[in-house]
């Protein structure tokens, strides 16, 4: 299954931007993300990771997360035992869970970019041994001192701003995969 997400390694350096304090992790959730950039894909978002280009709003830092994926590949930025900087700033979403952003570039199969995100999930779910129900949206997390406190997030798989049958669907798809993996 591994192979078919066609995951490359391209990590920020340890000790810069976003992995400058390495907070460790032993992850219990999966949250998935939607890039809402429709001009850079999957390479462009390691490289502005990698530079420090994008910054939190909420406090001093740089977001991070450990992938990105588009419909033909998967990169890796960071381990998945280190915390990332992507759901709630401080709260369990960046304590305790791996960040998945979904590609959604021109250009970019948004049909294949959320069925490789599903195999990759479900390579993740069995090595970290995360269950389905702790599978979750960015929506999940709430963030303080924002309105609302719940993302739209990942925007296309919400029905109406919430977890719906967009989201059930792609759960479907992630234990689809998760069935097939050996071992």
């Amino acid at each position: 299954m591994l192979r078919q997400v066609n995951l490359k390694a391209d990590m920020v350096r340890r000790g810069t931007y976003g992995r400058k304090f390495v907070r460790p992790m032993i992850p219990r959730y999966i949250t998935i993300h939607s890039t809402q950039n429709y001009s850079a894909g999957a390479e462009k978002h390691a490289l502005a990771l990698k530079r420090g280009a994008l910054r939190t709003s909420q406090r001093p830092g740089y977001l991070i997360w450990h992938f990105t994926v588009e419909d033909n590949k998967a990169i890796q930025h960071m381990p998945t035992s280190e915390q990332g900087v992507h759901a709630d700033f401080g709260g369990p979403g960046n304590r305790l869970s791996i960040g998945i952003e979904m590609c959604e570039n021109r250009g970019n199969s948004r049909s294949a970019t959320t069925e490789r995100t599903a195999k990759l999930t479900a390579v993740l779910m069995k090595k970290n041994r995360i269950s389905l129900q702790n599978v979750v949206p960015h929506y999940h997390w709430p963030r303080r001192g924002k309105h609302p406190a719940n993302k739209n997030c990942p925007h296309f798989l919400m029905d109406h701003g919430r977890p719906g049958s967009k989201w059930r669907g792609f759960l479907g798809r992630v234990n689809y995969y998760y069935r097939r993996i050996d071992g």
